[in-house]
């Protein structure tokens, strides 16, 4: 069963949402996903150096109290989840648009899942710039990419407008906001969902009836 998952990296509850999956899809090892995932970035309109992070959360959340308020719910439903995040060593917000062309080409080589996982760890766990083209060209090393040849591509303008419109046809077809899952081709499944509901998916692909209560 083919499963989409449109996503950015410096979403926090795209980072939930792959965990709960993965925690589902452990119960169910015999699970049926096959998993491809797809560019939508949260700031399409972010510079390309990025920004401070604490004025972006100031802006965005209508002040530092908003801020805490949001990223104190996010931590308490990351370690929930088996995620410790250190939200504080984040200095800067980046412009993903590298990041998710790192992740298309990872797919080539059959490394998108691990690409994915490195930045989401990256960013969340290390305060790392995923913005920066010697960090991506870093993690790519670290999944098994050749850094030379990503930071070559990086340094580019390869597959940059093709990113942008598919982020614009997800915005299109009625995304807007992330993580949203596709499951088959048809059915949209938005937000950081239970790791219950995912097994109830594979257990109805599979055929598995539900226990007599």
């Amino acid at each position: 069963m083919r499963l989409d998952i449109l996503s950015d990296p410096i979403c926090p509850w795209c980072f939930i949402g792959k965990k709960r999956l993965e925690d589902a899809m452990a119960q169910r090892p015999d699970h049926p996903f096959e998993i491809q995932w797809h560019p939508f970035q949260l700031n399409p309109d972010m510079p390309a150096e990025g920004m401070d992070r604490r004025a972006y959360l100031e802006a965005k959340f209508g002040g530092k109290r908003g801020a805490i308020d949001v990223y104190s719910n996010i931590a308490k439903h990351a370690e929930e989840s088996g995620l410790n995040l250190d939200l504080g060593a984040i200095q800067r917000t980046p412009n993903t648009l590298n990041a998710h062309r790192l992740i298309h080409w990872s797919g080539f080589e059959g490394k998108q899942y691990d690409m994915v996982d490195a930045l989401f760890r990256a960013y969340f766990m290390e305060g790392r710039d995923i913005g920066d083209i010697e960090t991506l060209a870093d993690l790519a090393d670290g999944v098994g990419m050749d850094a030379a040849v990503v930071s070559k591509m990086l340094n580019s303008d390869t597959d940059l407008a093709g990113i942008k419109e598919r982020d614009a046809e997800a915005r299109k077809m009625g995304v807007n906001s992330v993580p949203t899952f596709i499951v088959a081709g048809q059915h949209a499944v938005p937000g950081a969902q239970p790791a219950d509901l995912w097994i109830n998916v594979i257990d109805e692909f599979n055929g598995v009836d539900e226990p007599l209560q």
